[in-house]
C-alpha cells in the first residue's frame, strides 16, 4: 500500500489486526528489545509502544517480523515492482508481452523524488537526548539508532541521481562523544557513502550527512537494498511506495524526506574519528570498539506524532532475516543477468549471512567429459565474489546444477548434502589468504583480516553421507562426545581453547595425525570440533551459526591425509574445521535474565502480550 508516511502504516496494521498496542510504560534500556525479541520469536504482530520511559515520542517495532506482514505492507507495489525487475532481467520481455509491461510504467514514474519547499519533518525541532535511547544489550556502549535510511550525495556529481540511501548503525550516546552535539557513524570505506566520503575529501568541501528515521515503510527497505552503485536508492523507495518520495531542501542542507518522523542533519568530522561500539550485531556476537567517522550535529527535526522505529539485531533469525527474504524474493531474477551461468546464490541467515554463501552455477565447459569437474564453476565463483556485499564472504560452497536441476538453493540442507556428496577435498578446496571479510566478523586474524574459502563441487556423486556413529568410536585424548549433525557431519567436542596448553592450531593438527593413524570417522566428509557437540548437532540452524561464525578457513581447517602440492592444500581424508571458540573471538549475546523475568509479566493473564509471547 502506498503509505504517506509512518503513522498511516502503523493504522493499516492496528486495522488489521497485525499490531499489538503496549499503552504501560516501557523502558528502553533493555526491555524494549527484549519485548521485540520474544514478539518475534513468537511470530507476533509488529509492537507501538506508547508510553516510552523519559522520552515523549512513542515508538515502534517488529513492522517487518515476518516475509507474510512485509508483503502485506507492499501489497498494491510488489507486483509492479516485479515487472520492473523482469523488464531490467530480460528487455525482451517488453516485446513479448507489451501490455504487461506498459502496466509497470505508472511504478517508473514514481520513481523520481518529488522537490517540495516544506513538509512535516521540518515542522519542529528537538535534541539527541530528547530522541528514544533503546540499548539492545546489556554490554552495547550506549543507544543506538538500529533503522537509520543514511542520506548523502557524491561531492564529484552532486544530486540526487548520484545519491546513496543506506542503512549504517549510528551511536547516539556513550562512548567520547560530546553528549548531544555528536552521535557515531558505523561505516566502511567500500560502501557507497564511503565512496560519497572520500570523494568530498578529494573535492575539500564538507561532507554532509541527513539520517532519516521513520517515515514510509519503503524509504527503510529502499535503505537495505543492494544497489549498484550509482543508482539511487531513491528510485526504489518510490517505485516500492507507490509514490514519489518528497525531498525539501534547508538552507545549504542536502535534500530532506519530509514525510520522515525525524531527521538529524550535519557534517562528518574531518579531523578525527571515535571509538564506536560495542554494538551485538547480525552475527550473534559483540562488535567491538574501533574508530569511525563522528557527525556533528547541527539539527534534529521531527514531525507532529512522530513514531521512533527500531529494530533488535542479534543472532539470526531476527527481523532483517524477512528483509533479506523479500530483497531475494525482488532481486533473485537479476542474478543471472549480473552472474552469467550462476542460477541461484543466497546468503545464509543461520550463518549471519555474510560467512557463508550457498550457489548453484554451470559446468558447460566440457559437456562431452564423462566425467565431470569444476572448472566454469571457479570461474563463477570468483565473479560472485567480486559483487559488493557478496565480497564479505567467508565461505562460497558452489554446485552445478546440471547435476540436479531440482536442487533448490535456498534449501541449506539439500545443498550441504549434494556437495559432501561429490567433493573431493584433494581437488576441491580454494583458499583465498590474507584477505578482507566483513567488519563484524572476529574469526579472522585482525580486524577486516582473514580469509575465503571457495569449495566447488561437480559431477556424479562420490559417496554414500553416513548417518550413524560406531558405538566404540576411539577418539584422541581430550576430545569426545561426537554427535551426528548432518548427514555425512560430525560435531566432536575438542578441549576449550582459553584452556589448552598448545594453539588451536596444534591441537587440531593433533587431531588430524589421529585421524591419519586411524580408521575411526573416515567414512564422514566433514568433521567439526565444537565447544559443544550437542548444542551443535540440535538444529541445522545451530550447526550453520556454530561453523561457520567461529571459524577463519586458512587457520582453522586441516584435514587427513593433508598435503599442499604446487601452492594446493587438500587432504585425502575427513576435512576438518575447528569451530571451537578463540580468545580473540568477540563474546556472544547474552540477554539480562532481570530484564527477561519483567517481561514474562507481560505474557501472564492480564498482561499486555498474554496471547501474544
Amino acid at each position: 500500500m502506498g503509505y504517506r508516511n509512518l503513522t498511516d502504516c502503523i493504522n493499516d496494521l492496528d486495522r488489521a489486526g497485525r499490531l499489538v498496542r503496549i499503552a504501560q510504560e516501557v523502558d528502553p534500556y533493555l526491555e524494549a528489545a527484549e519485548i521485540h525479541r520474544r514478539v518475534f520469536e513468537a511470530g507476533g504482530p509488529a509492537i507501538l509502544y506508547e508510553r516510552v520511559r523519559g522520552c515523549r515520542f512513542p515508538m515502534v517495532s517488529n513492522l517487518f517480523g515476518t516475509l507474510e506482514r512485509a508483503k502485506f505492507l507492499f501489497r498494491d507495489t510488489l507486483e509492479m515492482v516485479h515487472r520492473l525487475v523482469e523488464l531490467k532481467a530480460d528487455p525482451m520481455e517488453a516485446l513479448r508481452s507489451p501490455l504487461r509491461a506498459a502496466r509497470a510504467f505508472p511504478t517508473a514514474w514514481a520513481m523520481r523524488p518529488k522537490f517540495v519547499s516544506r513538509g512535516p519533518v521540518l515542522e519542529h525541532e528537538t535534541t539527541i537526548p530528547e530522541l528514544p535511547q533503546v540499548q539492545c544489550w546489556p554490554d552495547d556502549g550506549g543507544a543506538f539508532i538500529t533503522l537509520p535510511a543514511v542520506y548523502t550525495e557524491d561531492a564529484s556529481a552532486p544530486g540526487w541521481p548520484r545519491s546513496n540511501l543506506g542503512m549504517y548503525r549510528v551511536q547516539l550516546s556513550g562512548g567520547e562523544y560530546t553528549a548531544g552535539l555528536q552521535v557515531g557513524m558505523h561505516y566502511q570505506i567500500h560502501r557507497s557513502i564511503g565512496v560519497h566520503h572520500a570523494a568530498a575529501i578529494a573535492k575539500g568541501v564538507r561532507f554532509r550527512v541527513n539520517i532519516f528515521v521513520g517515515g514510509p515503510p519503503a524509504l527503510t527497505l529502499a535503505a537495505v537494498m543492494p544497489l549498484p552503485e550509482g543508482l539511487s536508492e531513491l528510485t526504489f523507495a518510490g517505485a516500492l511506495g507507490g509514490r514519489r518520495v518528497r525531498m525539501a531542501r534547508r538552507n545549504d542542507s542536502l535534500p530532506i524526506a519530509v514525510d520522515a518522523d525525524f531527521c538529524i542533519t550535519g557534517t562528518i568530522d574531518p579531523e578525527r574519528q571515535l571509538p564506536e561500539g560495542p554494538f551485538g550485531d547480525h552475527l550473534g556476537y559483540y562488535s567491538l570498539v574501533h574508530d569511525f567517522p563522528v557527525l556533528n550535529v547541527e539539527r534534529v527535526y521531527h514531525r507532529a506524532g512522530a513514531v521512533w522505529p527500531f529494530t533488535v539485531v542479534g543472532r539470526p533469525p531476527q527481523e532483517d532475516t524477512a528483509f533479506g527474504d523479500l530483497i531475494h524474493e525482488i532481486t533473485g531474477p537479476v542474478i543471472p543477468t549480473v552472474l552469467p551461468g550462476v542460477k541461484g546464490v543466497h546468503a545464509v541467515d543461520a550463518a549471519g549471512v555474510h560467512p557463508l554463501l550457498l550457489a548453484i552455477g554451470s559446468e558447460r565447459y566440457v559437456p562431452y567429459a564423462s566425467e565431470r569437474t569444476p572448472q566454469e564453476l571457479l570461474t563463477q565463483a570468483n565473479a560472485i565474489l567480486g559483487q559488493g556485499q557478496l565480497s564479505l564472504a567467508k565461505y562460497l560452497l558452489i554446485v552445478a546444477g546440471e547435476d540436479d536441476p531440482e536442487l533448490n538453493v535456498q534449501d541449506e540442507a539439500a545443498v550441504l548434502r549434494h556437495l559432501l556428496e561429490r567433493v573431493d577435498w584433494t581437488r576441491d578446496l580454494h583458499f583465498q589468504t590474507r584477505t578482507t571479510i566483513d567488519t563484524l566478523d572476529y574469526s579472522g586474524s585482525g580486524f577486516n583480516q582473514g580469509s575465503k574459502l571457495a569449495i566447488a563441487a561437480a559431477g556424479r556423486a562420490r559417496r554414500q553421507l553416513p548417518t550413524e556413529l560406531d558405538s566404540e568410536l576411539p577418539l584422541p585424548e581430550r576430545f569426545g562426545n561426537p554427535r551426528v549433525a548432518l548427514p555425512g557431519v560430525v560435531a566432536v567436542e575438542g578441549p576449550e581453547v582459553s584452556r589448552e596448553g598448545s594453539s588451536p592450531a596444534e591441537s587440531l593438527r593433533r587431531f588430524c595425525r589421529f585421524l591419519d593413524e586411524s580408521q575411526a570417522l573416515r567414512s564422514f566428509p566433514l568433521i567439526v570440533l565444537v565447544d559443544d557437540s550437542e548444542f551443535a548437532a540440535r538444529s541445522l540452524q545451530n550447526f550453520l551459526w556454530v561453523t561457520f561464525t567461529r571459524s577463519n578457513p586458512a587457520a582453522d581447517i586441516d584435514g587427513a591425509g593433508a598435503f599442499t602440492e604446487e601452492k594446493h592444500w587438500g587432504c585425502s581424508g575427513p576435512l576438518v574445521i575447528d569451530a571451537r571458540i578463540k580468545p580473540h573471538h568477540a563474546p556472544p549475546l547474552v540477554p539480562d535474565a532481570a530484564v527477561a523475568r519483567r517481561v514474562d509479566a507481560l505474557g501472564a493473564p492480564g498482561g499486555a502480550l498474554h496471547g501474544v509471547i
